[in-house]
């Protein structure tokens, strides 16, 4: 009986890590998918639907990009981020000078996202081991001084084969480059609701 027990749980283990990599492959895949499309980098402040809302076509900024990689796959960042922000306001950020949540904004701000990841997601290590950081991954950099970024990882790998590249907006479109290590890590993140 006892081996029984193991077998089936080993088989429902494996079954369930075998899930979870599909989901970020398919995320990873939809993240790809959104190079295709034409979008001019644009943080313009915009008043948009919720939940499911989002900003004109053919606009956005790096955090769009992840939103909509994951609203591909019928999940909805706006939504998820508002409701945690909604009855965990203290544990998010201040620098925006906010008191209450902005279902508007909130989830199209690298610190919430991060901070959203760190909650419901899963941490992952921050190294200098390109092989750390697989598709499906969510990287966020600084910039410089205050300025964050965000992209995913894809499965595409750079022409020396090293890593994998990255899907993100950075003032030039949806692109794939290869960008991994161009700026500081600062957060390396799965999440799947």
């Amino acid at each position: 009986m006892t081996k029984t027990i193991f077998i089936l749980l080993f088989i429902s283990a494996v079954s369930i890590a075998s899930g979870q990599a599909n989901f970020y492959k398919k995320l990873a895949d939809s993240a790809f998918t959104l190079t295709k499309q034409n979008v001019s980098y644009d943080p313009t402040y915009i008043q948009i639907d919720y939940p499911n809302g989002d900003v004109p076509n053919g606009k956005g900024v790096c955090t769009d990009v992840v939103i909509r990689a994951y609203r591909k796959l019928g999940i909805d960042l706006q939504k998820e981020v508002h409701e945690d922000m909604k009855t965990n306001f203290s544990k998010y950020p201040t620098n925006w000078g906010l008191n209450t949540p902005d279902k508007n904004i909130d989830h199209r701000r690298v610190p919430n996202l991060m901070t959203f990841f760190n909650r419901k997601g899963t941490s992952k290590p921050i190294s200098t081991n390109s092989t750390d950081y697989l598709p499906g991954d969510i990287v966020c950099w600084n910039l410089g001084g205050s300025v964050t970024h965000i992209g995913i990882i894809v499965n595409k790998k750079s022409l020396n084969g090293e890593r994998f590249l990255i899907v993100h907006n950075i003032g030039g479109g949806q692109v794939l480059e290869d960008c991994l290590f161009n700026f500081k890590i600062i957060g390396h993140y799965q999440y799947k609701k």
